[in-house]
């Protein structure tokens, strides 16, 4: 006969396998099987806790983590746990605290510092939320060999130095923080971008002695240094990093072709409305159906133009009756550098619509009136209730204030552009 631990055990393994095989309702009844034999079996709660959180029952998630919390109030796995479900209430202050009781308890803990950065970072204390997010570099997800290259620059004086900085992340992170390659060139160094080619057509605007090579590169340097660290070692406030906007440019011929492309007539809305389908990017709701914008297309005199690129184009050919979408064609970016001819298109246009991808940032670096589409929980350099953006003085937030509901985010920006368009 097998003894109260072993069948407590036996429930456990079922339950992590069936939910290895996303049988989640299943995985959930084994867990509280082991639950009737042992309440007090801290591994209990917290699989039960995770099969919630998985399933979207923050509230309940939230709860069991705290009872394990209180069997075991020194696990600091609990305390990270119960840290994210705290974000994903928005409730990031308490998160903050959550996610410092784990790294107390547990140092060497770098997902949860990683965590704690964004928490702070999405409260607007960029000095400490930077601090932290160098721990994104010990984060497995995190692979970067170039990390441990000797040489990295922490601060020393670059008078005549050259200083590689590299890319990390996405074309989104890409173009939010090359603001600060160009800063960084203006305390002396001799900067070498380690960046995607398909963007260097875009990133040869941020400045004429910037020296562009492909993201893999490694030439020879005096110091190295990851792009997202620049903001830590260069002391980036709240205040501060909006500074130089704009600090990328259309290129002028292109501006000239798509202004003449576009024409000047009525209020010219450029739109984006389909973020990354990589799996990384679902849960962030980086899109919106298109036929969204159907009531801000109806305004007499507005033309919405497409942006979009790859992903979604098929939804121009499914638009509500009456909606009309302007599609710029085949020649709209279709060579080695990519956004160069978006940049221009945007440039020519009155304002731009989007949500959460590297088209918004493309937009507020060039200093072009933007709207942003948002979900309930948005990412961390959204910040929290703001209407406007510390990054990009020109782009207006627009937020879910139901969770997945995108209709009041439409319905707001259509009172304000007819406001504005009165």
């Amino acid at each position: 006969m097998r003894t109260k631990a072993e069948l407590f055990d036996i429930h456990i393994q079922r339950g992590q396998e069936l939910e290895g095989l996303g049988r989640l309702a299943d995985a959930l009844a084994s867990y509280r099987k082991a639950l009737k034999i042992d309440p007090d079996g801290h591994m209990a709660h917290l699989c039960v806790a995770d099969v919630l959180l998985a399933t979207g029952r923050l509230d309940d998630a939230l709860a069991t983590f705290e009872t394990a919390l209180a069997l075991s109030p020194a696990n600091p796995a609990t305390h990270f746990n119960r840290g994210n479900v705290l974000r994903m209430l928005s409730r990031f202050e308490e998160a903050v605290i959550a996610y410092g009781h784990a790294v107390r308890l547990r140092p060497d803990f770098p997902i949860a510092h990683h965590n704690l950065a964004c928490a702070l970072l999405q409260l607007g204390d960029l000095p400490a939320g930077f601090r932290e997010y160098e721990w994104r570099k010990k984060c497995p997800t995190f692979d970067d060999p170039r990390y441990k290259m000797d040489r990295a620059w922490s601060g020393e004086d670059l008078t005549g130095k050259k200083l590689l900085v590299y890319a990390e992340l996405f074309q989104g992170d890409t173009i939010q923080f090359s603001r600060f390659a160009a800063a960084v060139e203006r305390l002396g160094a001799q900067v070498v971008f380690a960046a995607p080619p398909l963007m260097h057509g875009l990133l040869s605007t941020l400045s004429a002695t910037i020296e562009l090579v492909p993201e893999d590169a490694t030439p020879d340097f005096d110091y190295h240094v990851p792009l997202l660290s620049l903001p830590h070692l260069l002391n980036a406030r709240i205040d501060t990093v909006a500074l130089d906007v704009p600090y990328l440019h259309p290129d002028p011929t292109r501006l000239a072709h798509w202004r003449a492309r576009i024409g000047g007539e009525g209020f010219k809305i450029g739109v984006v409305w389909q973020g990354s389908t990589l799996p990384y990017a679902l849960p962030l709701q980086r899109s919106f159906p298109l036929a969204s914008l159907r009531g801000i297309a109806a305004i007499p005199g507005v033309r919405l133009i497409s942006l979009q690129k790859v992903n979604g184009l098929d939804q121009l050919a499914d638009l509500p009756d009456g909606m009309t979408v302007e599609d710029l064609g085949e020649t709209f970016d279709p060579g080695p550098q990519m956004f160069v001819d978006t940049a221009a298109a945007m440039a020519s246009c009155d304002l731009v619509i989007t949500p959460d991808t590297s088209a918004a940032h493309l937009a507020g670096a060039l200093g072009v009136r933007t709207w942003l589409a948002l979900p309930h929980l948005a990412d961390w350099r959204w910040l929290t209730d703001q209407t406007d953006s510390p990054w990009y003085p020109t782009m207006r937030l627009f937020r879910q204030s139901v969770r997945g509901d995108w209709s009041g985010v439409f319905s707001d920006m259509e009172d304000a552009l007819r406001n504005d368009l009165r």
